[in-house]
């Protein structure tokens, strides 16, 4: 009996050690998020597609067909972008993405930078706030090993937060799933 009291204790203090060793791990995978997925408005951007259609006086543009955007080490992806420039503003004047107001994009989103990707259904980029929210079915954070997957992914580039929302009526039971793995200490 007290063999078994003492294996229970020693089974108690070893998880509550892995949470612990966890909580920093999960934080420093939110600060990359912040610090990675992120497009800046005063960077030259190059957008592709496979077919354009301009909208709106040029306002509007839409791209469909293996659509990227491309700044610097980012990277975004996705079957249809819909490309917002500000009121009063030429599309053509500027190769920066100081004239986008904003950019939609949905079916099969794959955002990648230097050190993170992140995959959902749709998106949206906010250029003046810098705010990326991705959303769909399952959004997928992944960073080497670590791994995070909940249903709404909003980074606020400019203030440094980033939330990862759960999926509600799901069959993860609507909680946020995190697959932390702690770096090898021995490796240098």
């Amino acid at each position: 009996m007290f063999r078994k009291q003492r294996m229970s204790r020693l089974l108690q203090i070893t998880c509550s050690a892995m949470l612990i060793a966890a909580v920093p791990l999960a934080a420093t995978a939110q600060q990359r998020a912040r610090e990675s997925l992120n497009f800046q408005s005063d960077k030259p951007l190059e957008i592709q597609g496979d077919r354009l259609e301009v909208l709106e006086e040029g306002r509007v543009n839409v791209l469909t067909g293996n659509v990227s955007v491309v700044q610097g080490p980012n990277l975004l992806r996705s079957a249809k972008m819909t490309v917002y420039f500000a009121s009063g503003s030429n599309p053509r004047e500027s190769t920066t993405g100081n004239n986008i107001e904003r950019i939609e994009v949905e079916g099969g989103v794959y955002v990648k930078s230097e050190k993170q990707v992140a995959t959902g259904d749709r998106g949206t980029y906010n250029m003046n706030t810098e705010v990326l929210e991705l959303s769909g079915k399952e959004v997928v954070l992944t960073e080497g090993e670590n791994v995070i997957v909940g249903c709404k992914l909003v980074i606020r580039g400019r203030n440094g937060q980033a939330t990862l929302e759960s999926c509600k009526n799901n069959a993860t039971g609507g909680r946020v799933k995190m697959l932390i793995t702690p770096p090898d200490r021995n490796a240098q």
